[in-house]
């Protein structure tokens, strides 16, 4: 059987690890820029009195017509502007890269960047070129544009903010790169609700780029909903290799729900702004780590007087988990990176932090 597989699984799908979730039973989960709240309850009661009257036993509408209705009022999608839906932006990533694959045919983001990118091109059989961000994690647009110009790539994706840095790229940057590619540029905004800023409204003016987000950040994160915005032309063409029904049906019942309620939904979205930006000072007034700045719902921060890897293991034994992204290394190294829970959650962080440091 070992000689069957080695023959016929590609060898860099045999050297690749699968994509790793740590179980998070019994811990304070921080880890996976989730929303920490849940509905209220007369909410969830209305909820699921939806779901009973949910046909489970039909395929869901295909178009998933009503909610990208609801979509396109809620995420303000020009008129003008299709909407493609897929499970999670990953989905979405993948029928990208399979539309525009071929030989030689370049997928480019800056690094440290969402890992799928360079994943689902490995899946996909596609070169991948990561070009390195600044010490301070912005966009070299030096470096940008070179490989843009010796590479050629067919598609450039920027995560806006970027995970796992947590930081908006430069505009004018942005701009240079639209205007310097031959291929798709994808503004991946699936932070956009902690962000304050968006491309969404640019997209009648760069025929070229597409905007990317999803409702996991907006307390979503189970029903696995992503979107893709721009031209009719490019998206009708990536329609063609979604598969039939890709949006089920409580997905379809729930999002709609949960976007007729966007009122909670938003306030929720603020109470974490705020918490951010507190739990930002409080880490900064601690003298042994660097902390960056975030327009996300996480806060990535660098050890100095211990390894990263220690402090993660060390707070694991206080039932506290966190993302450890020093094993990336580079400019990642010694970096762990912290989503805003609740008050009560982020609070415990902290003292666990402050105790371990000390």
């Amino acid at each position: 059987m070992s000689d069957s597989v080695d023959k016929w699984v590609r060898p860099e799908i045999r050297e690749l690890s699968a994509y790793h979730v740590p179980n998070a039973s019994g811990f304070i989960k921080l880890d996976a820029m989730e929303n920490p709240y849940h509905w209220p309850d007369a909410m969830v009661k209305e909820w699921l009195e939806i779901l009973r009257n949910t046909e489970l036993n039909r395929y869901p509408d295909p178009a998933a017509s009503e909610l990208s209705k609801q979509l396109r009022n809620s995420m303000h999608v020009p008129a003008s502007m299709q909407l493609l839906l897929g499970n999670g932006s990953d989905e979405l990533i993948q029928m990208i890269m399979m539309a525009v694959s071929g030989a030689n045919r370049i997928v480019m983001s800056p690094e440290p960047g969402f890992v799928m990118y360079k994943m689902i091109a490995t899946f996909l059989n596609m070169p991948f070129v990561g070009v390195p961000l600044k010490k301070d994690f912005s966009l070299d647009s030096q470096a940008m544009l070179k490989a843009i110009k010796q590479h050629d790539p067919a598609v450039v994706f920027l995560a806006y903010p970027n995970n796992p840095t947590g930081n908006l790229f430069a505009d004018d940057v942005i701009e240079e790169i639209l205007h310097a590619s031959n291929g798709l540029v994808v503004l991946d905004e699936a932070y956009h609700a902690f962000a304050g800023k968006t491309w969404m409204d640019k997209l009648e003016k760069y025929e070229n780029l597409l905007v990317m987000r999803t409702v996991s950040k907006m307390g979503l994160a189970g029903l696995r909903l992503g979107l893709l915005a721009g031209s009719p032309r490019w998206l009708g063409e990536f329609d063609k290799v979604r598969l039939p029904y890709n949006i089920n049906v409580l997905t379809q019942a729930s999002a709609r729900f949960a976007l007729q309620n966007q009122r909670i939904l938003d306030e929720q979205t603020a109470h974490i702004r705020a918490d951010r930006d507190t739990m930002y000072d409080e880490l900064c007034a601690i003298d042994s780590i660097d902390v960056f700045p975030s327009q996300a719902n996480f806060i990535l921060f660098r050890t100095r007087q211990i390894d990263a890897t220690s402090v993660f293991e060390m707070l694991k034994k206080e039932k506290i988990l966190i993302k450890n992204l020093s094993t990336a290394g580079g400019l990642l190294s010694d970096c762990l990176r912290v989503t805003v829970g609740t008050p009560e959650e982020n609070a415990a962080f902290l003292f666990a932090l402050k105790d371990v440091l000390s």
